[in-house]
Parts: C-alpha cells; sequence; structure tokens
C-alpha cells in the first residue's frame, strides 16, 4: 500500500511537472510572435519608420510584461468573486492553491505574453503618425488596467463566463480587444497625409519590406500554435494530448484556408496576387479559429478558415473607403474576424449560444473602445498623439529615435 501510494505521488508529481512545462513552452511560442508583429510591421510601413516600430514593439512588449505584474495579473485573476463585474486587487501573483496541476508562475507567464499581443494590434494600426511618447503611455493603461477588467469578466471567471459566453484562446478577448483599443486611437488620429485625396481616391502606400512582412506571418503562424495549443491548459493524460493535437491540426488548417481563400479573392477581383492580402488572410484565418480551435471537425476548421480569409479582403478594402486608414489591416484581422470567429462557435459547440456570443462581443468591445477614447482623448488633450506634418514627412526615425533602419539606402538616396 505504502508502495501504491508513493508511486501515486511519483505520478502526480510528473503530470505536475509536464503540464507547468508545457505552459512554459507554450507561453514561449506566444512570447515569440511579438517578433512576428515586429517583423510584419516593419515590412508594411516605409522605411522611414521602420527603427521607430521596432522601438515599439520591444517597449510595449516590456510595458506589458511590467504593468500585468504589477497590477494586471491581480485584477484578472487573483481573489475575485466568481461572477462578478468589478476585480479585487490580490497580492503579487497570489498563492499556489493546494490541488492547482500546475505552476502558478508559469500561468502568470502565458498569461502575460498574450496582454503583449492585444497591445501589438494596436502598434501596427496607429503606425506612421502617431507619437512614440504618447502610445507608450497608451500601452500602460491597456496592459496594466484595461485589458485585464475584461479578462476578469471572461477568462477569470467573471459575469460573462457565467452568461455562458465562450472564446477558447482569444478572438475577443485578446484580438477584438485589440482592435477596438485601436480604432479608437484611429478616429481621434486621422489618416497619414497623402492616403486619401479628395476626390475620394485611396492612394496605396506600399510597405518597404515584403520578405520582413512575410517572415514576420510565418513566425506569427508559428506562435500561433502555442496562442491555442496551450489554451487547453493540461496535455499529462490521454484525453488533453489527443485534443492538444486536434488544435493544431484545426489552427494550421485554418491559416492555409485562409491564405489560398484571400489569394482567390484578389485573383477574382483584381487579376493579381496581392502579397499582403495573402498574408493578412492566414492571419485572419487563425484569428476565426481562436474563438474554438478545438470542437470543429477538421473539414468545419478549413471553412471558417477560408471564410474569414475571404472576409477580410473586403474588410481592408472597406475601411479604406470609409477613410479609416489602418496600415497593416490590424483592425479588420483581429477586430471583423475576431467577431466572425465568436459568431461562429456555436456551429460546433453547443455550450455556446448566438445571444451569449453577442453579450460577450458587445461587452468586450464597448469596454475596450469606450475607455481606450477615453484614455487617447486625454492624452490627445494633455501631450498629443499625432506627430506634425513636417516629423510624418521626415518620418518619425528621424524624429523619435535618430536611427535609420536602413541607412546605406538612405545615403545613396541623399546622395
Amino acid at each position: 500500500m505504502e508502495t501504491l501510494t508513493e508511486l501515486g505521488a511519483t505520478v502526480t508529481e510528473l503530470r505536475f511537472a509536464l503540464d507547468t512545462f508545457y505552459f512554459l513552452i507554450s507561453g514561449a511560442l506566444v512570447m515569440w510572435m511579438a517578433a512576428g508583429f515586429a517583423m510584419l510591421e516593419a515590412g508594411l510601413v516605409r522605411s522611414k519608420n521602420t527603427t521607430e516600430i521596432l522601438t515599439k514593439n520591444v517597449c510595449l512588449y516590456s510595458i506589458a510584461c511590467i504593468m500585468y505584474l504589477i497590477v494586471g495579473y491581480n485584477i484578472m485573476y487573483v481573489d475575485n468573486t466568481e461572477g462578478g463585474w468589478l476585480p479585487s486587487l490580490g497580492a503579487l501573483i497570489g498563492t499556489q492553491s493546494g490541488d492547482a496541476d500546475h505552476a502558478l508562475e508559469s500561468d502568470f507567464f502565458f498569461q502575460v505574453v498574450f496582454v503583449a499581443t492585444a497591445m501589438s494590434i494596436v502598434s501596427g494600426a496607429v503606425a506612421e503618425r502617431m507619437k512614440l511618447w504618447a502610445f507608450l503611455a497608451f500601452s500602460v493603461v491597456l496592459t496594466g488596467f484595461i485589458y485585464p477588467v475584461e479578462g476578469y469578466w471572461t477568462w477569470g471567471s467573471g459575469f460573462l463566463s457565467k452568461a455562458g459566453f465562450v472564446d477558447f484562446a482569444g478572438s475577443g478577448i485578446v484580438h477584438m480587444a485589440g482592435a477596438a483599443a485601436a480604432i479608437a486611437g484611429v478616429l481621434l488620429l486621422g489618416a497619414r497625409k497623402g492616403k486619401y485625396a479628395a476626390n475620394g481616391q485611396v492612394n496605396p502606400i506600399p510597405g518597404s519590406n515584403l520578405p520582413l512582412a512575410t517572415l514576420g506571418t510565418f513566425i506569427l503562424w508559428m506562435g500561433w500554435f502555442g496562442f491555442n495549443g496551450g489554451s487547453q491548459l493540461m496535455v499529462s493524460d490521454a484525453d488533453n494530448a489527443s485534443s492538444v493535437a486536434k488544435i493544431f491540426v484545426n489552427t494550421n488548417s485554418a491559416a492555409a484556408f485562409g491564405a489560398i481563400a484571400s489569394l482567390l479573392v484578389c485573383k477574382m477581383t483584381w487579376g493579381k496576387a496581392d502579397l499582403t492580402m495573402i498574408l493578412n488572410g492566414a492571419l485572419a484565418g487563425l484569428v476565426a479559429i481562436t474563438a474554438d480551435p478545438l470542437s470543429p471537425s477538421l473539414g468545419l476548421a478549413a471553412a471558417i478558415g477560408a471564410i474569414a480569409g475571404g472576409l477580410v479582403v473586403f474588410s481592408i478594402v472597406g475601411f479604406d473607403r470609409i477613410k479609416i486608414d489602418d496600415p497593416v489591416g490590424a483592425i479588420s484581422v483581429h477586430g471583423v474576424v475576431g467577431f466572425l470567429g465568436l459568431m461562429l462557435v456555436p456551429l460546433s459547440n453547443p455550450e455556446a449560444t448566438v445571444a451569449a456570443q453577442l453579450l460577450g462581443a458587445g461587452v468586450i468591445f464597448a469596454w475596450v473602445f469606450g475607455a481606450s477614447l477615453v484614455v487617447w482623448a486625454i492624452l490627445n488633450y494633455t501631450m498629443g498623439i499625432r506627430v506634425s506634418e513636417e516629423e510624418e514627412y521626415q518620418g518619425m526615425d528621424a524624429s523619435d529615435c535618430g536611427i535609420d533602419a536602413y541607412p546605406e539606402f538612405v545615403s545613396v538616396k541623399s546622395a
């Protein structure tokens, strides 16, 4: 009997170690998505703004880690009332519960990289005309307070989780939330100079480095396996391991079908293959399947990706027509498609209802958009959020960073 007890304790410890390790590896994959966002955005902005956008991505990730450690995680998870709407402030990270199946620090690490992902979405949408320091100030508020509150309402066992809202890995909680914050900033910020002509014509502003943008997309695609797969939370038994395998396949299929759907839409609409649309099509497939990558069959997961990939092309064009300038298509990829992903969950998950999904999406968008609009407005009034016309013309690398990303190119061009 004593031997069996010892064996049981050993198995429990091994499962604890395995689940903790899986959490950490998944978190590391999601952290690598920060590099993906940096490369994608650096490739889709003009060369004169490259250093500045890279600076934003490094700093926003660092700010997210600091703010979530100091206050955000406590708001989202520690000592909160189940089914409530007002979060409490618990101790830093909290204490390990006796029946936990993984180290609490691994859970913190996995959660903090999700916060950084939400903020990265904002970075691309406001690129090429927002002041660096205004952006960083907003990062403090979003990652420390705005995101954790809606995170408590959902993943932290708040009122939305009790209302039946389902968002497995964050199509709404992370992606649509980031897009809501972004569109609030874009509305106050305005479009880049020269983007829209007086006669209503849309003037394309090509990115500077499509190889970088493509690399960034592949990095994000890879990191998404940690994003969705890690959200299963466990891998130490047969059922959970099988679920993780299905999540990986569904995630990969949705991205692939999203890319090809965008390719076909571009070919049928303009007669050419638009690489930037194809990249966003793959990302759209990933965002859509994130709401529930486990419940759909392989065929349905593929269909979800294809629908998302087609929709994102029309969404990007549509935002341009109403003069909402988004240099990387982040609002369409993460906002419009994030909402789509939430609304498709009831097709395969019997625990989800259309009403609950609409409620969750509406609450998340209203909170994040409203709170962000207030913060952006305060920043605009106090320090200003948009660079001067001259600084925008010269490029933000010169005004904010003093370092060119491609100095040889600039020297040759000047000569």
